[in-house]
């Protein structure tokens, strides 16, 4: 697993299990969304900064995951973002949710930037692209 730029601790809650008290699948997209919305706002941006100042929203073009080893109900989880590619408009990033060190979940993420109207792609705000520089 690559060096992470960004890592949130996550607690498993019993609505994140199904009745066997598993993660369910679902649960580990919402946990890698909140990592990297975190992330951002590490970053100094937020969802809402990024429409109103620059007009763009971030849109998942493609998600590739593996859930190599469960998660259970009360573990403390680690959720990594490490940014792998930037384009013009898309932003790559391979993201892990581990439990002490160990891989249970890993993906890759193409994240696309879009015009808030248009929902097309556009280029990266040039303030995001020269913070995700630094931390690279």
């Amino acid at each position: 697993m690559p060096e992470a730029d960004f890592s949130l601790p996550v607690r498993v809650y019993y609505q994140d299990t199904d009745a066997g008290g598993v993660v369910y699948h679902a649960s580990h997209l919402q946990f890698l969304e909140r990592a990297r919305y975190e992330w951002l706002r590490k970053l100094g941006f937020t969802a809402n900064s990024l429409i109103e100042s620059h007009g763009v929203l971030f849109m998942l073009r493609s998600l590739e995951i593996e859930y190599s080893k469960p998660a259970t109900l009360d573990n403390l989880l680690m959720v990594t973002v490490k940014v792998t590619h930037i384009g013009r408009s898309r932003i790559t990033v391979y993201q892990g949710i581990l439990r002490d060190e160990i891989k249970l979940v890993s993906a890759t993420i193409h994240i696309v930037c879009v015009g808030v109207t248009s929902l097309k792609p556009v280029s990266l705000p040039a303030p995001l692209r020269e913070k995700i520089g630094t931390i690279k």
